[in-house]
């Protein structure tokens, strides 16, 4: 049977629409429901929210492919490049501050046409410091590009892109497509999440670039939300698809052997679904961030405040493994006689919360 671009109905993509109508209605309101949070909060309280979602995605995109970055270096790289740091932080890893770059040009270029020049650019910033690949260039080794897994000589093939000889023109095809069917396009597809979905399945499938595909695709797919809403999506996709990553790369495997992929959409839909609903969780975060701050932020000392903030910066799953006297020492540089005791009094005004006993014991964010 080949893959979906062997066929002769490609990239004439079918789907059965009925199947995925009210997960399409949930996503509506659920938007409503985002926008009106928003809307609802302060103007800095906003803001975070904005960030806390962009250093999500950048952080799970790259998890998805992978590739594991310092959440503080991905944050400051975003903060960077929004122009919130009033002197720019230095950040020595060149790609965690390139994938932060990245979804803060994604954010503010959402209303712009896709271009090829916009593909690259996002590729090189993406692909910093990457070694012996070509960057801001479609791919051209004649070596098949193939998804793999398994180990030497026990490989198994689960897709082959289109020859690098037909990249270009594909990418011509894909990127008049994604144009072509925006809001207020010739071909516009109305039911947004649907050419989200069809988007990043179609950029997967050609595998235009030597690596950074899955990274671009789910940037493309953002892109593809945000132009519905005229505005960046305040929820993080490759956060949810990370959590269950087999399921992703399993839908997309089934989505690329056939034209007809209501599998795929189905799967991309429910995705965005349960995205907007985890972003729930992380707006009401923010709020109880804020409330803790404005409570204690006036009694804690320069090392509680260091600590606590490292503490948050772990977003609503909590800081791993809860914050210990011998994680305080290294986070404060302090001792551990300084450290205990700081635990016991952050423990006694009802800052943190103590779980656990003896060697065990465990601090955690008292919410």
């Amino acid at each position: 049977m080949g893959y979906n671009w062997q066929q002769e109905d490609w990239p004439e993509f079918r789907y059965d629409i009925q199947q995925v109508n009210d997960a399409l209605f949930a996503i509506a309101e659920e938007t409503g429901l985002l926008n009106g949070m928003l809307n609802g909060m302060p103007a800095d309280l906003q803001m975070e929210a904005v960030i806390n979602t962009m250093v999500a995605e950048a952080i799970k995109t790259s998890e998805i492919e992978g590739e594991y970055y310092s959440l503080q270096d991905v944050m400051s790289s975003i903060r960077n490049n929004l122009g919130l740091n009033a002197k720019p932080e230095i950040i020595k890893d060149k790609k965690a501050q390139g994938i932060g770059k990245l979804m803060v040009e994604v954010r503010n270029s959402y209303a712009e046409p896709l271009t090829k020049e916009k593909l690259f650019e996002w590729h090189v910033m993406l692909m910093a410091d990457s070694k012996n690949i070509t960057i801001g260039k479609w791919r051209v080794h004649k070596e098949p590009m193939q998804v793999i897994s398994g180990a030497m000589g026990r490989e198994k093939v689960h897709f082959e892109a289109p020859p690098s000889a037909l990249v270009p023109k594909e990418m011509d095809r894909f990127i008049k497509w994604f144009n072509d069917t925006a809001p207020g396009g010739k071909k516009e597809i109305t039911k947004i999440p649907i050419r989200a979905a069809i988007s990043h399945l179609y950029f997967e499938t050609i595998h235009p670039f030597e690596d950074g595909n899955g990274r671009i695709g789910r940037a493309i797919a953002e892109k593809a939300l945000s132009q519905s809403i005229r505005g960046s999506i305040l929820f993080s996709l490759s956060r949810t698809i990370e959590a269950n990553r087999k399921l992703y790369y399993d839908a997309l495997s089934r989505g690329q052997i056939s034209n007809e992929i209501t599998k795929w959409i189905k799967y991309f839909v429910d995705t965005v679904l349960q995205a907007q609903k985890e972003a729930s969780l992380l707006i009401d975060f923010s709020l109880k961030k804020t409330r803790f701050f404005d409570h204690f932020k006036a009694i804690l000392n320069e090392r509680q405040l260091k600590v606590v903030k490292k503490m948050l910066d772990a977003g609503p799953e909590g800081f791993e493994g809860g914050m210990s006297a011998r994680k305080y020492e290294s986070i404060a540089k302090t001792s551990k006689a300084t450290a205990t005791r700081d635990l016991q009094i952050l423990a006694e005004i009802k800052a943190l919360k103590i779980e656990g006993a003896g060697r065990s014991t465990r601090y955690v964010l008292n919410l």
